[in-house]
């Protein structure tokens, strides 16, 4: 959220904006920003008029409607944003435009198997991995949680490793393991889910990707 303010004697007149771009300013290639912003007067009360939006640099975004502030990701990188009142004009607000997901699938070395067998000796599973596909660039820092859910649902819940959320790599790979709870019961089986989403938090194809740990004496 972020102001831009003018001096003024008349408090009735617009003396700030206020700017607010979702999902953290972020966009992905080919996809729209609607970002809001919404007049005050010296009292701060909300005033109703037309506000504009426009772009300073229209290699990266491009706004589709100056009265909206629809804003079009065009090509990975960091575009200005700015919104208007008359002469009152927001501080430009950064728009990050980033490669557009296409889909998530399985991985070696479970590419082509959704089951894995955890025996007695082992206290951790092969790794659970996902490949992220992307255009016009690679998947490169894009965020996969993984979520485990035990059967029968009152055994010990297992660990996931490194952590339940991973950051995909250089190559758009994410990967999990299961590790096996330290004594009691062992349950008979793990679903193990990776959910990737959008920044608008829309899934991409593919997710969740579903994996299952059996467990084996």
């Amino acid at each position: 959220m972020v102001f831009a303010c003018k001096v003024s004697t008349n408090l009735d007149q617009v003396v700030a904006l206020e700017v607010v771009l979702p999902n953290g300013g972020q966009v992905e290639v080919g996809d729209t920003l609607m970002p809001s912003a919404r007049a005050l007067n010296g009292h701060g009360d909300t005033i109703t008029t037309g506000i504009f939006w426009a772009t300073l640099d229209t290699t990266i975004i491009t706004v589709l409607d100056s009265t909206t502030g629809a804003t079009l990701g065009g090509s990975i990188g960091q575009g200005r944003l700015e919104a208007r009142v008359g002469l009152l004009t927001s501080n430009p607000q950064t728009v990050t435009v980033i490669t557009h997901l296409d889909s998530v699938q399985p991985a070696a070395p479970v590419l082509t198997r959704d089951t894995i067998i955890l025996s007695q000796a082992d206290t951790i599973s092969d790794s659970l991995r996902v490949q992220l596909f992307a255009t016009p660039a690679l998947a490169v820092g894009r965020r996969v949680v993984f979520s485990a859910t035990t059967f029968p649902a009152s055994d010990p819940l297992v660990t996931l490793v490194p952590r339940d959320t991973i950051f995909s790599s250089g190559t758009g790979l994410a990967a999990a393991q299961v590790r096996r709870p330290a004594g009691g019961t062992l349950p008979d089986s793990v679903v193990v889910s990776a959910t990737v989403q959008r920044p608008d938090g829309t899934p991409i194809p593919g997710s969740p990707v579903t994996f299952v740990v059996e467990f084996r004496p």
